[in-house]
């Protein structure tokens, strides 16, 4: 599929108010790009017949909760000693199938179970919704975000490919099954045990294929994505982001217990302060990111993290979380990465996200003002000294 085509599409229909009153003419626009993918006419007529906007979709995007909830408040929930434990039985219950899984992608098994239940519970939260019915809509309401019409000519792919339509249904965002793979993810990464069809509905195909979404996305065998530590006493800040040669040189080791002994002899990581330098430190190592192929929120990865050392029965989060007085509203988070880039230390979108790139951003600008703990976290004070230049 030509993403150059989409973005000429997307551009043509998001200029177009004639399109934008006509849903079903925005999906019939989608048939050449179908037939250049090898779906039939006779396909694309069986879906798009009838097809209606989902008018609960509007909005949705903005209220996903690992991009809006405090990091904590997420973790929580996402990777509760309740979880750990209904990940613990599926593990023990499916045991066959996850080693095959986890020596096949070179990716620990709880790992491999933690996003399973991260995505789908353990399979038992799929989502219901038609995911042409989803795809489409949130095509036409984000026309100048051309994965969606992407997602939908591929989830047509499928179907040409054999797949029923009663199986392809899924959560608000097109995502199916238990990894809970949009129709692209599906056609790269989905792996069958028994050389048929991947069935993503079922868990021996499901953790296969989560494993081999880690391993393809360049996971790094021995190597813990969250490694627990604090910062030594005499840390001068200079950089949140060095080789781990360099933090060990400067004195940071994992707090024991965690899955990583030592830190690793090679390979970067990010210094990350999750409520700031009073707060607990993490290192970040590029797992952590890998992780982040996976669903781009820190948060999703970090909970992701988490939920695996405890399903190993490992000791997490051991550290006391301070909590903020005056937490930042969105808006003001906003505000935060548009005085960035008015000061030419960010050039990202401006959404209120906080990731390692706002992060650095933040750090940079705590280094010019003299700021003693320069911890890249996003404060009321940050956003004070913005205000205040």
């Amino acid at each position: 599929m030509d993403r150059r085509a989409f973005l000429s599409l997307a551009a043509a229909l998001a200029a177009s108010p004639a399109w934008a009153e006509d849903f079903a003419g925005f999906v019939e626009g989608f048939r050449g790009t179908a037939r250049a993918a090898g779906v039939s006419d006779e396909i694309f007529e069986s879906v798009i017949g009838g097809l209606s906007q989902d008018p609960s979709l509007s909005g949705k995007r903005a209220g996903q909760g690992e991009f809006t909830r405090p990091l904590k408040t997420y973790v929580d929930e996402a990777a509760s000693p309740a979880r750990a434990k209904a990940g613990r039985d599926a593990a023990q219950k499916n045991a066959t199938a996850l080693n095959a899984a986890s020596r096949a992608a070179g990716v620990p098994g709880e790992m491999i179970v933690a996003l399973w239940g991260m995505e789908s519970d353990f399979g038992r939260s799929r989502g219901d919704r038609d995911i042409f019915r989803t795809l489409a809509t949130l095509a036409f309401l984000h026309p100048d975000n051309p994965v969606y019409a992407q997602e939908f000519v591929a989830g047509l792919v499928l179907l040409q490919k054999g797949l029923p339509r009663e199986k392809l249904r899924g959560s608000w965002a097109g995502a199916m099954g238990d990894p809970q793979f949009m129709p692209s993810a599906y056609l790269k990464y989905a792996k069958s045990a028994s050389g048929g069809a991947p069935d993503i509905w079922n868990a021996p195909d499901s953790l296969l294929s989560i494993g081999n979404f880690l391993h393809e996305s360049s996971w790094a065998a021995g190597l813990a994505p969250l490694i627990e530590t604090r910062a030594p006493e005499g840390f001068d800040y200079a950089t949140l982001k060095q080789d781990f040669a360099a933090w060990r040189a400067a004195g940071f080791k994992p707090l024991d217990g965690g899955a990583q002994a030592d830190l690793p002899r090679a390979g970067a990581a990010m210094l990350f302060f999750p409520v700031g330098a009073e707060g607990p430190a993490f290192l970040l190592s590029e797992n952590f990111f890998v992780l982040k192929a996976y669903n781009f929120s820190d948060s999703y990865a970090f909970a992701g993290s988490v939920l695996a050392e405890r399903i190993a029965g490992r000791p997490a989060l051991r550290q006391a979380w301070p909590a903020e007085a005056q937490p930042l509203s969105a808006e003001e988070r906003a505000d935060i990465q548009r005085g960035l880039m008015q000061k030419g230390l960010y050039d990202g979108k401006i959404d209120g996200r906080f990731g390692p790139v706002t992060r650095l951003a933040i750090h940079a600008l705590q280094r010019g003002a003299g700021v003693a703990r320069a911890d890249g976290y996003p404060s009321r004070a940050v956003l004070d000294l913005l205000r205040a230049n």
